[in-house]
C-alpha cells in the first residue's frame, strides 16, 4: 500500500470544486402552447358526435371478420413496420453511445521493447543506439545498430538468439557490446471527462427525445397501415360489386338484344332498335376490363401490405361479399385532444425537444473540458512471477484541461445551425397540428355529405327501376319505341353503380376520419424489444 503523497493533495479539492461549479448549457425545453379551436368548425352530422374518442381498433366497428384478419396479419408481417421497429432499436442503441461519453473509460495496455544500457552506449563510443524488431517467416527478428566514432555495426539476432549476420560500415573498428535488455509493461488506464457544462447531459436528452420520436413514428405507421389495408379492401369489394352489377346488366342487355333481333326479323321493329341494343351491350361490356384492373390492383396492394406476394390473397378474397356497414355513432372528441392522440403530432413535438437539447450540446463546446486521467501497472525486465513485485509497480493520476481559443468560428456557426434547426422543428410542429385539424374537418365533411349523397342515389335506383318496368310495358303495348327501354335500363345500371360507389365512399370517408383522429392503437400496445 502506498503512503499518502503530498503531491496529490490538490486532486480531491479540485474534483469537488469542478463538480459543484458546473452548469447545463442551452435552453431547457418547454412544450410550446399551440392554440386549438374549442370545437370543430364543421357541424357534426351523419352519426359523428363530440363524445370521448376511444383509442381502440376501430375496424371492429365494421363487423367484417375478413378485414379484421387482414389488418392483424399486416401488423405481424408488414415490412415497413419491421423497418420502423428496427429504427426504434437503432435509436435506443445510439442513446447508449451518447450516454457512454459521461462515464469513465478504462483500458488495458501492454508493450514490449528492447533497450541498451547507458554503459553499453558509452562502450560503443557514446553514440545513441538504434533498436528495431520485426516479425517475419522465421519469427521475431531484432535489428540492433551500434554507432561508434569510426564505424557503424549492425547485428541481426533471430528469436532463438542466433546471430544471423553482422554488417560493419567501413571507417574504422569498434568494440560492440553483446548485452541488451527486454522491457515489458502492463497496466490499466482510466480517463473521465467531467460533464461540467452539460454537453453529455444535453446529448442524452436529445437521444431520449429521438427515441420517443421514433416510437411515435412507429405508432403513426400502425395507424396508417390499418387505414391503408382497410381502404384497399373496400376498394377491392367495391370493384367486385360493380363487376357483379355490370355482368347482370350485360346479361339483361343480351336478352334485350335477342328480343330486338327477333322483333326485327318478324318485321315488328326497325333495324335501328337492334343496332342501338348492340351498342348498349358493347358499352356495358367495355366497363368490365377497367373494373377487373381496379380489383386486381387493390388485391395486389393488400398482399404487399401483408408482407406477402401481390397475388397471395387471390383465393382468400375470390368470393364476393357485401360491403361492411358503418356504425351509427362515431365519437370524434374535441380538437384539443388531437395533440395527445395523433402520433404524428407527438413525433413532431419530440423532434422539437431533441432539436432544443442539441442547442445545449453546441453551446457546451464553447467552454473548457476538464478530464481526470490515471493509470496503474507494472514494468519489468522479464515476464516471470516477479513482474508483479512492488518494485515494478507504477501509477499516475492527474487532471487535464483543454480550452477552445480559436476555432475559426466553427463553434459559433454550429450554435446558429442548431438554433435554426430548432426553429424549423417548431414550425414543423405547428404545421403538423394545422394539417391534423384540416384532415379531421375534411373527414367530418366527407363522411356526412357522402351519406346524404348515398340516400339520394338509393332513391334514384328505386325510381329508375320503376321507370324500366313502365318502359317495358309501354313498349310491349306499342306506346314507346325500344330506345326508351334501353335508356331506362342504362339509367338503372348507372344509378346502381353510383349507389355502390357511394356506399363504399361512405366507409372510406369513415376510415379517413378514424385515421385523422389518430385512432387505432394505444401508445402502450406496441412493444419493441430492446436491442441486444
Amino acid at each position: 500500500m502506498y503512503r499518502y503523497d503530498s503531491k496529490l493533495h490538490f486532486v480531491a479539492p479540485l474534483l469537488a470544486l469542478l463538480t459543484t461549479a458546473g452548469c447545463v448549457s442551452g435552453p431547457d425545453y418547454v412544450r410550446p402552447e399551440v392554440p386549438t379551436p374549442d370545437a370543430w368548425e364543421t357541424e357534426l352530422a351523419g352519426g359523428a358526435e363530440a363524445a370521448e374518442v376511444a383509442i381502440v381498433p376501430w375496424w371492429h366497428t365494421l363487423n367484417d371478420p375478413v378485414l379484421e384478419d387482414l389488418i392483424a396479419r399486416a401488423v405481424d408481417n408488414n415490412l415497413d413496420l419491421k423497418i420502423a421497429e428496427a429504427r426504434v432499436r437503432e435509436a435506443r442503441a445510439a442513446r447508449g453511445i451518447v450516454a457512454a461519453d459521461g462515464l469513465p473509460s478504462l483500458g488495458l495496455s501492454g508493450s514490449y521493447r528492447v533497450a541498451q544500457s547507458p554503459e553499453q552506449q558509452r562502450a560503443s563510443g557514446g553514440s545513441p543506439v538504434s533498436v528495431g524488431a520485426s516479425v517475419g517467416p522465421n519469427g521475431l527478428t531484432r535489428n540492433l545498430s551500434y554507432r561508434g566514432e569510426n564505424a557503424t555495426l549492425t547485428r541481426t539476432v533471430s528469436a532463438a538468439g542466433a546471430t544471423n549476420g553482422i554488417t560493419v560500415t567501413p571507417g574504422g573498428g569498434m568494440d560492440a557490446p553483446d548485452r541488451t535488455q527486454d522491457m515489458f509493461a502492463l497496466g490499466f488506464d482510466a480517463s473521465w471527462e467531467l460533464d461540467l457544462f452539460g454537453r453529455v447531459q444535453r446529448a442524452v436528452e436529445a437521444a431520449d427525445a429521438s427515441i420517443e420520436a421514433e416510437e411515435a413514428r412507429l405508432r403513426n405507421l400502425h395507424v396508417s397501415l390499418a387505414a391503408e389495408v382497410a381502404l384497399n379492401y373496400l376498394d377491392y369489394r367495391m370493384a367486385q360489386g360493380r363487376l357483379d352489377i355490370a355482368r347482370r346488366n350485360i346479361d339483361a342487355q343480351r336478352e334485350s338484344l335477342r328480343l330486338t333481333r327477333a322483333r326485327f326479323d318478324a318485321g315488328l321493329s326497325s333495324e335501328f332498335d337492334a343496332v342501338r341494343s348492340e351498342a348498349q351491350l358493347a358499352s356495358f361490356e367495355s366497363q368490365v376490363p377497367l373494373l377487373e384492373t381496379q380489383r386486381e390492383t387493390s388485391l395486389h396492394r393488400i398482399g404487399v401490405l401483408l408482407g406477402d406476394t401481390p397475388g397471395s390473397l387471390a383465393e382468400t378474397l375470390a368470393n364476393s361479399a357485401p360491403m361492411p356497414i358503418a356504425p351509427e355513432h362515431v365519437p370524434v372528441g374535441l380538437p384539443s385532444e388531437l395533440l395527445q392522440r395523433r402520433p404524428d403530432i407527438q413525433t413532431a413535438e419530440r423532434e422539437l425537444a431533441a432539436a432544443t437539447a442539441r442547442i445545449g450540446v453546441a453551446m457546451a463546446e464553447q467552454f473548457p473540458k476538464f478530464t481526470l486521467t490515471g493509470g496503474v501497472g507494472v514494468q519489468s525486465l522479464g515476464l516471470g512471477t516477479g513482474m508483479l513485485d512492488a518494485a515494478n509497480r507504477v501509477w499516475s493520476v492527474g487532471p487535464g484541461v483543454s480550452f477552445p481559443i480559436f476555432q475559426g468560428g466553427r463553434i459559433r456557426a454550429n450554435i446558429d445551425v442548431q438554433n435554426i434547426r430548432q426553429e424549423q422543428a417548431l414550425l414543423g410542429y405547428e404545421q403538423t397540428i394545422l394539417l391534423a385539424l384540416e384532415e379531421v374537418e375534411n373527414g367530418l365533411v366527407g363522411f356526412a355529405r357522402e351519406q346524404e349523397r348515398r340516400k339520394s342515389l338509393a332513391e334514384a335506383v328505386d325510381a329508375n327501376q320503376r321507370a324500366v318496368r313502365l318502359a317495358n310495358a309501354r313498349y310491349n303495348n306499342g306506346l314507346e319505341d325500344f330506345l326508351s327501354v334501353l335508356t331506362a335500363q342504362a339509367q338503372v345500371f348507372e344509378s346502381e353503380d353510383r349507389l355502390l360507389q357511394s356506399e363504399s365512399l361512405v366507409l372510406m370517408q369513415l376510415v379517413a376520419l378514424y385515421k385523422a383522429l389518430g385512432g387505432g392503437w394505444e401508445p402502450g400496445a406496441m412493444v419493441v424489444e430492446q436491442a441486444e
